[in-house]
């Protein structure tokens, strides 16, 4: 994404807000599109290049009548397979991976308008069905996955702290005998860049949390909410491939190595969420059929158990959101085209 010079907005605009909702749908529909081709027989190298042009299509049909406003990638697709953690993008000329029944698949990706970031992360096994459901430790990574998503989302709200957050979501993957990726940051989302300053930590050493400080959450926030999880002891390696996924951080370029487990499967699960006054507001992500999902563990804390049942936001206040974001709609509706 490209910098600019001017003030930074925020959501605190209901434009921006619509600006955000209008890429998000785009990811959206994308990973459910992406979802759906995962399939035996299907190449990893296929889906991110599909993946990557769909995204610059989708971006290049909204805001035409704004040459200025820039818009695209924001993320490259990612299809990260099993222990792979994250990050593989395949150049053309890489070895194939072809994917195959039972594969855990991780799709990866995002979008911008004029800067404003919506990334999403969702994971599968391939052949999954109502007739073919998934058990075993790939079940418990996901739902594991699933529902410390779920958790936190719920705390993210202006007062509380990242380790809160840390700290509830290790206590739900655990239920299910598995543990957070080590060191996985979820991101501050800001205008032209994916990782501000505020982050939350999996998993941290003592080590890596003496380096990241504590920080209280603030109304009017973006944040990229990452759940990685692992099968076993949560530890990732770097993998011995090249990078061919780099971010860009002001006047330098750095590299997001791909990361392996050791031995074991990983699920992903990433949304972006808007801090409203009236509570989070999740606007990427794909549901979960948690019918074709089967684990011998489920979620016995009595504390974790009344924190998923709470409401992610209120009501009353979702209603005159609404209305605000129709205006908004209008407002953005006469200066792009659809």
């Amino acid at each position: 994404m490209a910098d600019r010079e001017e003030e930074e907005q925020t959501i605190a605009e209901d434009v921006v807000v619509t600006k955000y909702k209008m890429v998000a749908e785009i990811v959206n529909n994308l990973v459910k599109e992406l979802a759906d081709k995962c399939v035996p027989g299907a190449k990893v190298l296929e889906l991110c290049m599909y993946g990557d042009l769909k995204l610059n299509e989708g971006t290049s049909k909204i805001y035409r009548k704004d040459k200025e406003i820039k818009k695209g990638i924001a993320f490259p697709t990612c299809i990260s397979v099993n222990n792979c953690v994250c990050h593989y993008s395949p150049l053309k000329n890489d070895a194939d991976i072809v994917l195959k029944d039972g594969d855990l698949v991780k799709i990866d990706l995002g979008a911008h308008l004029d800067g404003f970031p919506a990334v999403v992360a969702h994971s599968l096994v391939v052949g999954a069905a109502a007739s073919n459901k998934v058990s075993g430790r790939n079940a418990d990574v996901i739902l594991a996955a699933h529902f410390a998503a779920e958790a936190a989302l719920r705390l993210l709200k202006g007062g509380n702290d990242n380790y809160m957050v840390t700290d509830t979501i290790q206590k739900v993957v655990e239920e299910y005998g598995c543990k957070p990726v080590e060191g996985m940051l979820s991101h501050q989302l800001q205008q032209h860049k994916i990782d501000g300053e505020k982050a939350i930590i999996l998993n941290p050493t003592d080590t890596q949390r003496k380096e990241h400080p504590k920080c209280e959450f603030d109304v009017h926030e973006v944040y990229a909410l990452d759940i990685l999880v692992s099968s076993g002891e949560g530890k990732a390696k770097e993998k011995d491939t090249r990078t061919t996924v780099y971010k860009r951080k002001a006047d330098l370029i750095y590299q997001l190595k791909m990361k392996a487990s050791r031995g074991e499967v990983v699920a992903q699960i990433k949304f972006t969420v808007l801090m409203m006054p009236n509570g989070p507001m999740k606007i990427t992500g794909v549901p979960l059929d948690l019918s074709i999902y089967e684990s011998e563990h489920q979620i016995e804390n009595e504390e974790l158990k009344a924190l998923l049942a709470q409401p992610v936001n209120s009501k009353s206040s979702r209603r005159r959101n609404k209305k605000k974001a129709g205006e908004a709609q209008a407002e953005v509706a006469a200066a792009a085209e659809a």
